[in-house]
């Protein structure tokens, strides 16, 4: 990997306990919304997809921590842990989710479409958001935005898809302050990437192409994670130019809820989970004396406490009425 040099040790030391802690319960709180939404899904009471984020997180966690919410998010239908990290809460998603009125986006775009006022939002349309990205990036160079830049999350699925090209050339091209980052989870649905993406080190090959700087990293490890974003923000607000950088993950669950992922064995999945990046952090902060067994056991009992309560909120939530739900949607009048 071509990543950003960086001791884990002293980074933590610089970090200090109390914020690391404070990670760990975000971490925490993303595992266990998931797992909560996913029983609720078998349950019958979320209905449409369902995407996991689960063996993603140190990525959403280290990119918010390190770069701020005061920048501009754009995501993929994979989205409920930035939401949770960047304004939304527990409640509220969850209460989306459900399909209820008082979730996110009143109920009516569940899953995949949550946003908050950094968040533009998750899209579904596979590599479709890229160029909603480089649009805000375009409008904080215009606005003269200089300690702000554009993030731009995306799966090695939408890599193929020429949103992905179009957007990377005009970025490099404009000069836009986007950070563009493949988190690549090893899998586009049930095709391996190595069967649909053309060359491995996905970001540093496809970035030679547009003459910007490409970059590798280790996903399931927080510190990893941190040092990356925190450089290339930092890298990008002084230079003004954009970065591409693959995020090597591997995600826990199927595509979807409905997705077996009949595709991976059981001895494959047992030896993806060992890398688990929760008790990754867990074990390096407990290594250090920053945190013990018992605290950590508590951390996690209050984020399923705190789910639980999401969902007897959404349980107990309004559903639409029929006559606001095509309230707030575009249509041409010439139709």
């Amino acid at each position: 990997m071509n990543g950003v040099p960086f001791d884990k040790k002293k980074l933590a030391k610089e970090l200090g306990k109390e914020f690391l802690q404070e990670r760990l319960k975000e971490m925490f709180l993303i595992r266990n919304f998931e797992a909560r939404a996913e029983a609720a899904y078998q349950q019958g009471k979320i209905g449409g997809f369902l995407h996991l984020y689960v063996g993603q997180e140190a990525i959403a966690v280290g990119a918010v921590s390190a770069v701020g919410q005061n920048n501009w998010w754009t995501t993929t239908y994979r989205c409920h842990a930035f939401a949770l990290l960047l304004g939304v809460s527990p409640n509220e998603a969850m209460a989306e989710l459900y399909g209820r009125a008082n979730g996110n986006a009143k109920g009516r775009g569940g899953s995949m479409h949550l946003y908050s006022d950094r968040l533009t939002g998750g899209y579904g349309i596979v590599g479709g958001h890229i160029p909603i990205a480089i649009g805000t990036a375009f409008a904080l160079k215009y606005q003269g935005k200089n300690e702000e830049i554009s993030l731009c999350f995306l799966g090695d699925g939408a890599v193929p898809q020429g949103a992905f090209h179009e957007s990377l050339n005009l970025a490099a091209l404009w000069d836009l302050p986007c950070l563009f980052v493949i988190e690549n989870n090893q899998w586009g649905m049930g095709t391996a990437v190595s069967r649909a993406v053309a060359v491995d080190r996905i970001a540093e090959k496809q970035a030679v192409g547009y003459g910007i700087e490409g970059y590798t990293i280790d996903g399931m490890d927080f510190f990893s994670t941190y040092a990356a974003f925190k450089h290339f923000r930092e890298k990008i607000c002084k230079e003004g130019r954009p970065i591409l950088v693959e995020m090597l993950v591997e995600r826990f669950r199927g595509h979807s809820i409905s997705d077996p992922a009949l595709y991976r064995s059981k001895e494959e999945l047992h030896k993806i989970i060992e890398k688990d990046p929760l008790e990754r952090l867990k074990h390096d902060l407990i290594g250090w004396g920053m945190v013990t067994e018992e605290e950590c056991k508590e951390m996690n009992a209050e984020a399923r406490e705190q789910v639980l309560q999401a969902m007897k909120y959404a349980d107990e939530s309004p559903w639409p009425s029929e006559a606001e739900l095509e309230e707030g949607v575009f249509a041409n009048g010439s139709s």
